[in-house]
């Protein structure tokens, strides 16, 4: 269906929903008969989700931070469709033009997508199917910051410099020291085994304790797909890391990861330097 017109009506005509909760949950039951109808949503918090029962016509999500800042602008936009989302292709909309982001199929993956939130408006565009009853789009959405030297979501793979690294160790998700078990790949998505003698940082419990007397922490830490992994499985000096990045949706994802002792040589010439973001307990 081609939406093009409708768009630029859309930008003053359309039927408005504007929240200061986190989530919106409708249903295409409502547009029947009114199938090119498009409807603007607007949801203003960090973190939400979204169901659309029996999608007919379109929606326009419009995820708006609840802040001013000028660090707002650079926010990025991470979106996480439900397993078996169907009914729709979703785009990012930028002053009406579509480009697709998302299929049908796509989504029912059930993988990340990020993007930066001056790239647009979400365009979720029901497909024309005779039998509705079992279409259901669904997705969990987060904002999130653009590495500050931390986790680059626009380019994951390139490596943290010396002021990129002392930054991200003091605002990461969470912030570990320890050594990596093994590499596995699902579906795609690469992830590594880690166990931390010491976490620093955990935003949210993704890092399990194993208990007894000495303390030890595992779990599994996601890497960008498109980046070729370079850890050697392991527990010498030479195979010890520091481990940061960021948690999405329940899950951690992989930033700055430099071998320890070359961290450790970083920060104690940064500390005789007086340069030092925040303090880390080294001993």
């Amino acid at each position: 269906m081609d939406f093009s017109a409708v768009l630029l009506l859309c930008r003053t005509t359309c039927s408005q929903y504007s929240s200061d909760q986190c989530s919106w949950k409708g249903s295409g039951l409502t547009h029947e008969g009114h199938t090119r109808d498009v409807e603007q949503v607007y949801l203003r918090c960090s973190q939400g989700s979204l169901e659309w029962l029996y999608p007919t016509g379109a929606i326009i999500v419009n995820l708006r931070p609840n802040t001013a800042s000028l660090a707002a602008r650079h926010l990025t936009v991470c979106i996480k469709p439900s397993a078996g989302s169907r009914g729709t292709n979703i785009y990012l909309d930028k002053a009406g033009k579509l480009r697709l982001l998302l299929t049908e199929n796509e989504q029912a993956q059930g993988q990340v997508h990020c993007f930066g939130i001056q790239e647009g408006a979400l365009f979720v565009e029901a497909i024309p199917y005779r039998d509705i009853s079992r279409k259901i789009t669904a997705f969990h959405y987060e904002l999130v910051s653009v590495r500050q030297g931390v986790d680059s979501l626009t380019d994951p793979c390139q490596p943290c410099s010396d002021t990129e690294l002392l930054m991200a160790v003091c605002t990461s998700d969470f912030v570990g020291r320890g050594s990596v078990q093994g590499l596995q790949e699902e579906a795609g998505q690469p992830s590594i085994a880690v166990t931390l003698g010491w976490l620093y940082r955990q935003k949210s419990r993704v890092f399990a304790s194993g208990g007894g007397r000495t303390k030890r922490w595992t779990g599994r830490v996601r890497i960008a797909p498109q980046c070729r992994v370079n850890f050697t499985p392991g527990v010498t000096e030479d195979k010890e890391f520091l481990l940061t990045g960021t948690i999405r949706f329940g899950e951690a994802w992989l930033g700055c990861a430099p071998r320890y002792k070359d961290f450790l040589k970083l920060y104690r010439t940064a500390q005789d330097q007086g340069t030092n973001p925040c303090h880390v307990d080294t001993d």
